[in-house]
């Protein structure tokens, strides 16, 4: 069954418009909407309501688009490239191997009540079920309760756990995952834990992710929901294995399940990504002319859209551009730092819009990619056109930067040059590229034939002790009968005028 879901989830990928609004009209549900939405209800569709009809609606949808391309499964995801999407749910049989005991009571071959079902995780492919989800049941009225479960490991399971190779030290790549979640049978649960969850396995406490701080004011702390590796602490033999989980008991109901599983490195899922989920060149350059075809509607044509060759993750250059199918941006982050981030901290968001990004969503752009083999370090942005073309940014920068250089004026700058006496006609000025320029105006503010301001800089309240001025020629000796002598500055030169700038 996992492998037909992702059969399905993958033919639905590459539905055209009409094939989604065909799928969707045929299960009951609403086909308007952009394509990015109608592809995001489709899979959710499949995901959650999974049926042998909706299935031959898939399958039919994509043989009249593909009809000589059944062999497309094989094709997009290779042999021998592991499949991280197994289901966790598996027949009572999974049980058969050692007692399934909750809190002491024994529950020999039931399924529990609630049909639980987990939702799977990209870095864990599920191998054997080991416990089915189990509610853990309140023995009394405290608000701290302890509930038991039990099960046995078979000579193969620890065979395989201990052949099995190291993803890193202490760290091996077939786990016995403990998981908990609300015990709710409508639709697929995420991981959960309780308040004040604590696991412990034969007698020994393990390890249980804590809080994260947050960066943001006000915000509390946030506690990563993960698979609880258990395996260190278990008999790797015929022995029987006991997990206690405290928890607390505060109203809400939650189960808890065990499996066998196998985990992925963030290397792992980049390399499934690029063998499974890439993008052809002429693909984007569609959805890009989709994007700017213009709309008699409306009223602002758009000519071009702006994409940063910049990760909005860690602010690099992309490496490996890649994307979300329902996003309606064309911007993309680096995939290989997106998978280390959600390895550590799986939050699966968009860093672009900060919407979903599951890891079955994740396509790699072909277009951009070789945009950035082709583009030099220094290109950090780009424009797609109309056609599906593209032109970097940095050159028309560069352009704007010319044109404003060459459409500067030159002002002069005009100083004005004392003569040895110690007086400066305010009608001698020199510009600072030496040629002498004639015709200031000898009064503050006027302008200078060189465009620029014309500003006194000398003190008004100028003292008249020292008297009239020395070396002046006679036409100044007999008009001073008529004419009080020229003031002078207290540093022993005439008022003058400077252009300023």
């Amino acid at each position: 069954m996992a492998a037909e879901l992702v059969e399905a989830m993958n033919m639905v990928k590459s539905f055209r418009v009409s094939d989604l609004q065909t799928l969707l009209a045929s299960m009951g549900r609403s086909k308007s909407g952009l394509k990015q939405d109608l592809v995001g209800r489709a899979l959710r569709l499949v995901q959650t309501e999974y049926s042998p009809e909706l299935l031959k609606n898939v399958r039919q949808l994509y043989e009249s688009r593909f009809p000589k391309t059944s062999g497309w499964l094989a094709a997009r995801r290779p042999d021998g490239v592991p499949v991280a999407y197994s289901s966790l749910s598996s027949s009572p049989t999974a049980t058969s191997q050692g007692a399934d005991y909750l809190n002491g009571i024994s529950k020999p071959n039931t399924t529990p009540a609630a049909e639980v079902k987990l939702v799977p995780l990209p870095f864990y492919q599920t191998l054997e079920t080991l416990l089915l989800p189990t509610e853990l049941i309140a023995q009394n009225n405290e608000k701290l309760q302890d509930s038991q479960c039990i099960f046995e490991l078979t000579p193969n399971q620890a065979d395989q756990i201990r052949n099995a190779s190291e993803l890193r030290p202490g760290m091996r790549s077939i786990q016995v995952a403990l998981r908990i979640c609300y015990t709710d049978s409508i639709g697929v649960q995420e991981d959960q834990y309780p308040p004040n969850i604590a696991v412990k396995v034969n007698q020994s406490y393990c390890h249980v992710p804590g809080y994260y701080p947050s960066n943001k004011p006000g915000v509390e702390p946030r506690r990563p929901c993960r698979p609880v590796n258990i395996t260190p602490w278990l008999h790797l033999s015929s022995a029987t294995n006991r997990v206690t989980v405290t928890w607390g008991n505060f109203g809400k109901r939650y189960s808890v399940a065990v499996y066998l599983v196998r985990v992925f490195s963030a290397a792992d899922l980049f390399s499934q990504l690029k063998l499974c989920s890439v993008e052809s060149a002429e693909r984007c350059r569609e959805r890009i002319q989709d994007k700017l075809r213009f709309d008699p509607e409306s009223e602002i044509a758009t000519t071009g859209l702006r994409v940063s060759l910049i990760c909005p993750l860690v602010k690099m250059r992309l490496g490996v551009p890649c994307r979300v199918l329902t996003c309606a941006h064309l911007q993309c982050f680096d995939a290989v730092f997106f998978l280390q981030m959600n390895e550590k901290k799986p939050t699966w968001t968009c860093p672009v819009c900060d919407k979903p990004a599951p890891f079955e969503l994740l396509t790699i752009d072909g277009l951009l990619s070789e945009i950035l083999k082709e583009t030099s370090e220094d290109i950090e942005e780009l424009e797609y056109l109309t056609d599906g073309s593209w032109r970097p940014i940095s050159e028309e920068r560069e352009r704007d930067r010319e044109r404003e250089r060459s459409n500067t004026p030159d002002y002069p700058v005009d100083i004005c040059i004392p003569e040895a006496n110690g007086h400066s006609p305010a009608h001698s000025s020199t510009s600072l590229t030496g040629k002498s320029g004639s015709g200031s105006v000898g009064m503050s503010g006027a302008v200078a034939p060189g465009g620029g301001a014309v500003v006194d800089l000398t003190l008004d309240s100028s003292s008249e002790e020292e008297g009239g001025g020395a070396g002046g020629d006679s036409e100044d000796t007999e008009d001073s009968a008529d004419s009080p002598a020229p003031k002078r500055g207290r540093y022993n030169y005439d008022k003058d005028l400077v252009t300023a700038y």
